[in-house]
Formats: C-alpha cells, structure tokens, sequence
C-alpha cells in the first residue's frame, strides 16, 4: 500500500511539473480515438475515413478547448451520415443540437463526458462512466452522460441501416428512414441502458456522500450491483439483448478502476478517524474528520564525519604506519644478526 502512495505523490509531482504537456497529450488521444471510431463504423464518405484526416484533426483539437472536439466529432459524424442518406443526417442533426441545447445549459465545461462516453461504449466498460463521474461530480453530469449514450447508439443504428437504405429506390428509402427515427425514440435496448446509468450514478453519488467508512467503495460495488440487475430485469421483462460474459467482465473492470480512482483522489486513513463537536450562538456541529494519507518518497541519508572523528582516524593510521614501520626494522636487525653469526 505504501509503495502505491509512493507512486501517488510522485504522479502528481510529474503532473504538476508537466501539466500542459500532458493535458495537450490526453486531448490529442481522446480525440485521435473519438475521430478514428467514428470513421471505422460509418466511414461513408471515403475522403474524410482517411486516418490522416482523423490525424490531422486530432492535433488541432490538442491546442483548443476540449468543446471544439465535441463540434468537430458532431460535424464528422452528420458528413458521413450525409453520404449516406440526406434524411437521416437531417434526423441526426436534429438530435445533436437538442442534445447541445441541453447540454450548454447544464454543463457546458463537460465536453470530456460526451467524448469519453461513447468510448466507454465501445470497450464494453458503458458502467465506467457513471461509476467514474458519481464519485467526483454530482447529479447534473448525467445530462453528458446520456447525451454521450445516444450518440453511441446512433452511431450503431446508423451502421446497421446502411446496408438496408444503400441501393434502395425513393419509397424504400423513406421507409427506412422512418424505420431509423423510430429505432432511436422507441429502441427498448437505449432506453433501459439510459435507466440503468442513472440509477448507478445517483447510487454511487447518493453513497459516496455518506459519512461512513468505506463510502467510496461500498459507492463502487453498489451501483455495478444496480447496473447490473437493473440490466438483467430489462433482459426479462423487455426482451432486451444482454451479452452477460461482456456485462460481467466490463463491472469487473469498472470496479478495478473505480479503486484506483479512490486511491488517487480519496486515500484516507480511517483508523485516525478523530469525531469533534463545538457550538457557536445558533448551532451545534458534530464533525467527522479523516486523516489524508500520503507518503512521500524515501530520501537519502548522508552520514557526515565530524572534525574530531577525522582527528583521530588520522592519528590511527599514523599508529599503524607507525607499528608497520616498527616491525620492518626488527626484521632487519634479524637477518643481520643472522649472516654475522654464519
């Protein structure tokens, strides 16, 4: 445990002295990967499905705000949807600036939620999200969150139809894209996954907030737990399609992440839990306080000689040489003694 404290502080050393790098870094992958999913599941228009276009892009959005990232996905997305039927990219379009008429009036310093998202998504982790944001942000980022889920999910339906709505005439195109409205608005499998990331993160939220020991994690596996089951009676009573083996890795997952998350930000040593209570002229206050926990780096320990240590270290090996000399000299004075007698 002390070794990962360790790590800690010496994370946010580097972190501190880095910063503007590493938050050019993050901006820069999150938008490579958010341009390059977009591209592979409806590359429609070819020239902007290039990875070089993906590139190009990213490393413009790494030096601006993160909001720009969400305006450049957003126009990514209705270009391909463009090319492949003008209807629903009107459709699709009509659904984003709702989206962003909702979400610059809740939370409009958010963007990283609707970016990471349809990430979450698409790595099997969609839990990770309200698990992540229940922890350190409140009830109002479930907006980005849900926008996020739509968005995905568009991407999907979007995806499917277009080997239905490609070489069809007039009449079978309307057709479908009526059949794409209604697979957004009435899609069962949308709407139960949107319930249960609103009930993880308002348990989540809801438990974290609690002044008992171990909120965070107790937070953590209460809303997998709620996620899950939530997700499990929609399987039953909805006849939703529920991949369990994915379900169960991705809360496995989610849980390793939402520990580590918990160490980063909220390391606390719950047995020097101290209880205080004081009063002023209208109240009482009674006051649980939690020690932080935090270990800095081992240093290194310099052992310094004094001068009269030095003194007497130089008068030993004065002795010495001294006492080597003695002992020459009688060997000497041996071996002469020695030939005269011979």
């Amino acid at each position: 445990m002390s070794r990962l404290l360790e790590w800690k502080e010496k994370l946010q050393l580097l972190y501190a002295e880095y910063s503007t790098y590493i938050d050019k870094g993050i901006r820069f992958v999150l938008a490579l990967t958010c341009f390059l999913s977009i591209s592979s599941n409806i590359g429609f228009m070819e020239k902007l499905a290039k990875p070089i276009i993906s590139i190009v892009m990213a490393v413009a959005c790494a030096f601006l705000p993160m909001i720009v990232t969400v305006i450049a996905a957003a126009g990514l997305m209705l270009a391909h949807m463009f090319a492949l039927s003008e209807g629903i990219a009107i459709i699709v379009a009509g659904i984003i600036i709702l989206m962003f008429i909702f979400y610059f009036r809740f939370t409009p310093k958010k963007a990283i939620i609707l970016l990471l998202t349809p990430i979450a998504f698409a790595f099997k982790v969609p839990m990770l999200i309200p698990i992540a944001y229940g922890l350190i942000g409140t009830p109002i980022y479930i907006v980005p969150v849900i926008c996020g889920t739509i968005v995905y999910f568009m991407i999907k339906f979007a995806k499917t139809f277009s080997t239905t709505i490609t070489g069809t005439n007039e009449s079978g195109m309307m057709s479908a894209i009526g059949t794409f409205a209604k697979q957004i608005f009435q899609n069962k499998e949308l709407w139960s996954v949107i319930i249960a990331i609103v009930i993880c993160f308002l348990i989540v939220y809801a438990i974290r907030r609690k002044s008992i020991n171990r909120a965070w994690q107790i937070a953590i596996v209460s809303g997998i737990v709620a996620y899950i089951i939530t997700m499990v009676i929609a399987s039953v009573t909805v006849d939703t399609q529920v991949q369990y083996g994915t379900l169960i890795v991705g809360s496995v997952v989610s849980v390793v992440i939402g520990f580590i998350l918990e160490l980063m930000l909220f390391s606390v040593d719950y047995a020097r839990t101290e209880y205080l209570q004081f009063e002023d002229d209208e109240y009482y206050y009674y006051v649980k306080a939690l020690p932080k926990v935090s270990v800095s780096a081992p240093e290194k320990q310099v052992k310094r000689i004094n001068k009269r240590q030095e003194m007497d270290m130089t008068e030993n090996k004065g002795a010495t040489g001294r006492l080597q000399l003695t002992g020459e000299a009688d060997i000497d004075k041996i071996i002469e003694q020695e030939l005269m007698k011979k």
